[in-house]
């Protein structure tokens, strides 16, 4: 028998209208603890700032958090803009977490700053030349986590052969460019860039080059999924979802809005550029009911040939996001 595509959660710790940073954080434990007892492989938390309906701008505090209320499900982020930050600290923090936790965290990393142009510098003034020197920065937090490190004069306490693993986080080809080059493990967001997504696999696989790392190509999707008794009723969930990417779009800040009755309307309402734009960022979602979902997301599996399934799922309510997840689980299990 097949043993069936480990599933994951990407959690965006958006703040839903009504609600507030610490009841959201409550509902990360609830929907960590949940997804642990399911058997979800990972549970990442996202990098964010100066967002004001996002409670995960302290991700390494948040990441601790999660690992300290959960079992067994891997722990990590998705991602860590590296750019905004040291490698040193990174490894320092990330270092820590291992050590509390063995064999549970994982570090994504990207190359955004997480925010707008302002804010990346206000984090950090030379925010622009880090980002170019994002491959060398991959190549440094590599050393500090190895053991070879220890004859170093600059070392990451207690890093050092914790052997974190890294994996590379994006939304084109210059992020698969460089997990191949480097023989590490690729994520791709297609939680809201999906339109690259089976190219930069592709290109992936093709100029992978095995390390000490990985032998061979290992791929991760991320992608939007809501699930519901029927089509209609994930599909009103999903409004939530298309009102958030409109905001975004637009730039309208705004915490997550309770779904509407009608897409249809909600989306003839929007203005033609922001249709095209949340369009184009939602075309990666897979939106229905078990039976939909098992069709969908098993032709989807089958044409990207990904080793690992993260699922996003932007849902108002606590208690249908806690159900669509147990559906998912129960959905990939079944493929």
């Amino acid at each position: 028998m097949k043993t069936p595509i480990p599933i994951s959660l990407l959690e965006l710790a958006i703040i839903t209208e009504g609600s507030n940073a610490a009841e959201t954080m409550q509902k990360i434990r609830e929907l960590a603890q949940l997804v642990d007892v399911l058997g979800y492989k990972r549970f990442w938390l996202a990098e964010h700032h100066n967002m004001a309906h996002v409670a995960s701008t302290a991700t390494v505090v948040l990441i601790g958090y999660v690992a300290s209320q959960t079992q067994n499900i891997r722990v990590g982020s998705g991602g860590i803009m590296l750019p905004n930050h040291s490698p040193l600290i990174i490894a320092e923090q990330f270092g820590t977490l291992a050590t509390l936790y063995p064999d549970r965290i994982d570090l994504g990393l990207g190359r955004a700053p997480g925010t707008d142009s302002q804010t990346a510098q206000a984090i950090r003034k030379d925010f622009f030349e880090e980002s170019q020197r994002f491959p060398k920065n991959v190549s440094a937090l590599q050393d500090y986590f190895s053991e070879e490190n220890a004859t170093a004069s600059v070392r990451a306490f207690p890093a050092e052969g914790t052997n974190v693993p890294i994996w590379i986080l994006g939304s084109s080809m210059d992020s698969a460019s460089l997990a191949a080059a480097y023989g590490l493990p690729y994520a791709f967001a297609g939680h809201f860039a999906p339109r690259q997504m089976i190219p930069a696999f592709e290109f992936y696989r093709e100029n992978f080059k095995p390390s000490e790392y990985l032998q061979e190509p290992k791929t991760m999707a991320c992608v939007n999924a809501i699930a519901a008794d029927t089509d209609k009723e994930a599909e009103i969930l999903s409004t939530s979802l298309y009102q958030m990417f409109q905001n975004l779009v637009q730039n309208t800040r705004k915490p997550l809005q309770p779904p509407v009755d009608s897409l249809t309307d909600l989306m003839n309402n929007m203005s033609e550029e922001a249709r095209f734009h949340v369009n184009q960022m939602t075309a990666g979602s897979f939106i229905g009911s078990k039976e939909t979902l098992t069709k969908e997301l098993k032709e989807f599996i089958q044409h990207s040939r990904i080793d690992e399934l993260m699922i996003s799922s932007p849902i108002y309510s606590h208690q249908d996001k806690l159900k669509s997840l147990r559906m998912h689980k129960e959905v990939v299990d079944s493929i």
